[in-house]
């Protein structure tokens, strides 16, 4: 058989570039911000992980500027090696002391850092406890790491007690989970799951890629949300949502990060980070602790717009987490989910449409982020509009396909 026949019979895209529905790959021509100008016209972004609204800060830009010019535009090679500036050292070190964590360690992107981490950390005589909506790069983290792992009903907490019953007690467990869920906004279960850690003598490892920059009255994310900072064994964070940049990192104890350091194949065998991604993280952590403010003001517009939504009648995912600047837009079915999100894209709008497999087949949703320079002027413009085309246009397309999946 032809090794390539997998992608002679992929039809999808093609099905969905046929029916003028997809979503992908837009292209735009301005920085990334509150609005922008993506292929030839104004949208509202309400779409990015832009989430202290730092991708358009002059300081940040300045930084990454002066960056470049000292450092050049790479290291040239693994931070093992050749690749450590006195930048990453200076980040690792002013993270680690905002985080109350002994030691940072930087990795190239967030998705290598739950490789790295995870890989390193966990191996054939070791369990590894996954909630089932963890993001992919924990997936495939586990894959890579040889342990066994078992995956537990989303946040529940009694399926994850069942299954930390079966474990031998001469097994190491690592309890991996997102801090907040991607996908729905949910904020992770943190003290029941600290309680849980403790009585099988587990580890815990929080994934706050969507944490960071969002919750705790400073910004620290799920640890600083419960009062919990110090129960959490390894936290992992990015550099590309709050600290508008590219990269991503582990916060633990010094022991955990030097044997991290030295055992870790995707932090040995990678490049570093180049100088101006480390430039533009740690311009941004210092705005976040001069300013802690972006985070309530962030808060803010993640309940003004569940609010708007509601007024014009936009079903969304009803959550106790109002606070989190991520709302799930229902809308069930992949084609009616693609057809949404194209209407709105023409009219100035940019959301994320998420269908199966991404979510279970019939639960698709148009996933809508905020940003904590977003007005509430211009969220009650994007309201208004998403309201019209639910009215509208989504339910013309409904009368006109019922049978599309």
């Amino acid at each position: 058989m032809d090794l390539f026949e997998k992608c002679k019979n992929y039809t999808r895209t093609a099905e969905v570039k046929e029916k003028g529905v997809y979503p992908y790959f837009h292209y735009l021509e301005s920085g990334q911000d509150i609005v922008v100008n993506m292929e030839g016209h104004r949208v509202i972004m309400i779409g990015s992980n832009n989430y202290l609204g730092l991708t358009s800060n002059e300081e940040v830009k300045e930084a990454v500027i002066k960056a470049v010019e000292k450092y050049g535009s790479g290291c040239s090679g693994s931070r093992f090696l050749n690749g450590t500036l006195d930048m990453h050292l200076e980040f690792e070190k002013e993270m680690s002391e905002f985080l109350n964590k002994e030691a940072v360690v930087c990795f190239p992107s967030g998705f290598q850092s739950n490789l790295g981490i995870i890989s390193a950390i966990a191996g054939r005589n070791d369990y590894i406890l996954c909630d089932k909506e963890n993001h992919a790069s924990i997936y495939d983290a586990c894959r890579l790491s040889y342990a066994k792992m078992l995956r537990y009903e989303h946040s529940d907490m009694a399926d994850l007690e069942e299954k930390l019953k079966s474990i031998p007690e001469d097994k190491g467990i690592l309890i991996v989970t997102d801090g907040v869920f991607s996908m729905s906004g949910e904020i992770c279960k943190l003290p029941e799951l600290v309680a849980l850690k403790k009585k099988y003598g587990a580890r815990l490892m929080i994934d706050d890629a969507h944490g960071f920059g969002v919750i705790g009255a400073h910004g620290r994310g799920t640890g600083e949300h419960f009062g919990l900072e110090d129960e959490v064994d390894i936290i992992m964070g990015t550099f590309s949502k709050s600290l508008a940049s590219l990269g991503g990192y582990i916060a633990t104890t010094n022991q955990v990060a030097e044997y991290i350091r030295h055992n870790s194949r995707p932090f040995i065998f990678a490049a570093s980070n180049p100088p101006a991604c480390v430039a533009a993280a740690l311009a941004s952590l210092r705005i976040l602790k001069r300013e802690p403010e972006r985070v309530k003001n962030l808060q803010d517009i993640a309940e003004f717009m569940r609010s708007e939504l509601k007024r014009n009648g936009v079903p969304i995912k009803e959550t106790k987490d109002r606070i989190i600047p991520i709302i799930p837009i229902l809308t069930g079915k992949d084609y009616r989910t693609l057809y949404a999100a194209k209407v709105l894209f023409d009219k100035g709008v940019y959301v994320n449409p998420s269908i199966s497999p991404a979510v279970p087949v019939g639960e698709s949703i148009l996933r809508t982020s905020y940003t904590a320079t977003h007005t509430k002027e211009l969220m009650t413009e994007a309201a208004n509009i998403i309201g019209d085309v639910f009215r509208n246009e989504l339910k013309k397309f409904d009368e006109e396909n019922p049978d599309l999946p």
